[in-house]
C-alpha cells in the first residue's frame, strides 16, 4: 500500500473502533460480529466471528496501475456490480469506504 498522508494518518490514530481494521481496506461497512456458541447441552459461551478479508490487486483506470488493498468479498462483488475499482470509490458513501477508502477516492479524483 502507498504511505498515508499525515492527515489521514492523524485521523487514523482517534478512531476507536471496536474493528479498526476495517478503516484499513475496503470493507464495505462488515466488521466483526459477536455471538454464542451454543452446544447441544445449552452452555453458551461468547465468540466472534471475523469478514472475509482477502489481499487483492485491483487494476485502477484513473491512476493507471494496480492497487494492492485488502478487501472483504463483499466490497469484491460491489466492485464488480460498480464496473471497477474507479466507480466503486466514487460512488460509494464515506461512512462505507474507510479512511483507505477515502484515501483512495482522493487519489482518483484527483486524477
Amino acid at each position: 500500500m502507498f504511505p498515508t498522508p499525515p492527515t489521514l494518518a492523524s485521523a487514523l490514530s482517534k478512531i476507536s473502533t471496536p474493528f479498526r481494521r476495517s478503516q484499513l481496506g475496503l470493507f464495505h461497512g462488515k466488521t466483526k460480529q459477536y455471538g454464542n456458541n451454543v452446544p447441544h447441552s445449552k452452555h453458551k459461551t461468547r465468540r466472534t466471528w471475523l469478514p472475509n478479508v482477502h489481499t487483492k490487486r485491483l487494476t485502477s483506470d484513473a491512476l493507471g496501475h494496480d492497487v494492492k488493498v485488502k478487501l472483504t468479498t463483499r466490497a469484491l462483488k460491489t466492485i464488480n456490480k460498480h464496473g471497477g475499482v474507479d466507480n466503486y470509490l466514487l460512488r460509494t458513501k464515506p461512512d462505507l469506504l474507510g479512511i483507505e477508502g477515502m484515501r483512495l477516492r482522493i487519489l482518483v479524483r484527483e486524477r
